[in-house]
């Protein structure tokens, strides 16, 4: 799910990807507003399904963190404000989601930026962060 979700280097917000052509992507937003956008190639993008975040051990993706918020906070918006959070507010909901997160590159904007994005997603209906594995059938 997250693989179709992107984030444009520059601007607010999060897009899900609608359409490819030769040399541009349309996107839309996520929000409620659903505007089209147009992105050329020159425009910095990335899927949250290819982000993870450092830890004490090894890298852990963001669908996984995003699952653990959810759990965190029962599936609703997180009770911290990213933007008015104290970094040490922002550390300990850090330490609680992620305990082994790698205090020296998880920077307090990362945690601002991930808060908000949680927040966007839950907001507007995206909850399920990791990909459901089927179950396998036993054949006789």
């Amino acid at each position: 799910m997250l693989k179709k979700i992107l984030s444009i280097s520059g601007h607010p917000g999060l897009y899900k990807l609608i359409s490819q052509g030769r040399n541009m992507l349309i996107l839309e937003t996520i929000d409620n507003a659903k505007k089209r956008l147009p992105v050329g190639s020159k425009e910095k993008l990335i899927s949250l399904g290819d982000i993870a975040m450092y830890t004490d051990d090894e890298e852990k993706p963001l669908a996984e963190i995003l699952e653990s918020i959810k759990q965190k906070e029962n599936g609703n918006p997180s009770t911290l404000n990213p933007k008015t959070a104290t970094n040490d507010e922002l550390a300990g909901f850090m330490a609680a989601v992620l305990p082994s997160y790698d205090r020296d590159r998880v920077h307090y904007s990362d945690i601002r930026k991930l808060i908000s994005w949680y927040n966007i997603l839950i907001t507007n209906g995206v909850n399920e962060f990791v990909e459901s594995e089927p179950e396998a059938t036993e054949t006789v």
